[in-house]
């Protein structure tokens, strides 16, 4: 693995930084429009949860207007349970231009699925987005038709960081700082190489998070953080500090949640602290 000469910096002092910097109190002429839209492309049959949690998130972190592109199943799920999100049916591409054409932020991944639906959806998603984020099987799809991004944040754990970089897990999990670093000098923007002491690098920094909790190991995690990291840039947190900011808030929050026990902890558990940690009176 190609690795640069930057330093890692372990501080927790950046949170406070970010905080301060990023989350001040909105104007009060302020509108939906400003923080959005934010669209989350996602959820074949089978895989609404995913998507949901994704979604859900991005809306309760901030965003302003939030779609959902989702196979037509699903989008009736996502009506039912969180009428806020403007779910959309799309069964094929043409479907799905429209929604890309209008959107700040895209993010590309939880629900997906790695089938026909999926397939003929990726050549347009691949550089979809003025902002974007990478997760879950879109992050297998990258692996597959590699190429850089300049404005993504991409987000695997150690598993889907051995598929970018054709390497074993054992490789990423030995060295996670040079594994981050290589993950971001193949395909640019930031790097989030999630695990304990979540690693977050650009080509000029690389920081590793020290809050978070072995209860954070539970399915829809990802997603959680997937729709935090797309509310602060549909809030024109700049791509680093966005992605800083959000693997921090998602760690505290779990360090929140876990206060009640880290086991049976729930993703959906970390939406309560996560919207006290993102109001400046609350910080």
């Amino acid at each position: 693995m190609t690795t640069k000469t930057n330093p890692i910096l372990i501080t927790d002092a950046l949170h406070a930084d970010l905080a301060q910097c990023w989350l001040k109190p909105r104007a009060r002429d302020a509108h939906k429009g400003q923080f959005g839209p934010t669209l989350l492309v996602g959820g074949d049959v089978g895989y609404s949860g995913a998507i949901l949690l994704a979604a859900e998130t991005a809306l309760r972190c901030g965003a302003g207007v939030t779609q959902v592109a989702c196979a037509p199943l699903t989008a009736a799920t996502l009506w039912l349970h969180r009428p806020e999100l403007m779910a959309k049916s799309v069964a094929q591409r043409s479907d799905l231009q429209p929604l890309l054409s209008g959107a700040r932020v895209v993010v590309v991944g939880p629900g997906l699925g790695l089938g026909a639906w999926a397939q003929q959806l990726w050549p347009t998603l691949a550089e979809a987005g003025e902002k974007q984020v990478l997760d879950a099987d879109g992050l297998s799809w990258l692996a597959q038709n590699p190429q850089p991004h300049p404005e993504r944040v991409l987000t695997p754990h150690p598993g889907e960081a051995a598929r970018l970089l054709n390497c074993s897990v054992q490789a990423v999990q030995q060295d996670r700082v040079s594994a981050v670093k290589a993950l971001q000098s193949r395909y640019g923007g930031v790097v989030i190489l999630k695990g304990a002491g979540s690693l977050i690098s650009d080509d000029k920094q690389c920081w590793q998070c020290p809050a978070g909790n072995p209860g954070m190991a539970t399915a829809g995690m990802g997603d959680i953080l997937a729709g935090v990291v797309a509310a602060l840039l549909a809030q024109h947190v700049p791509v680093f500090e966005a992605a800083a900011l959000a693997v921090s808030l998602h760690a505290r929050a779990g360090d929140i949640a876990a206060e009640q026990g880290q086991r049976g902890m729930l993703a959906s558990d970390l939406w309560q602290p996560l919207r006290h940690l993102l109001n400046p009176k609350m910080l």
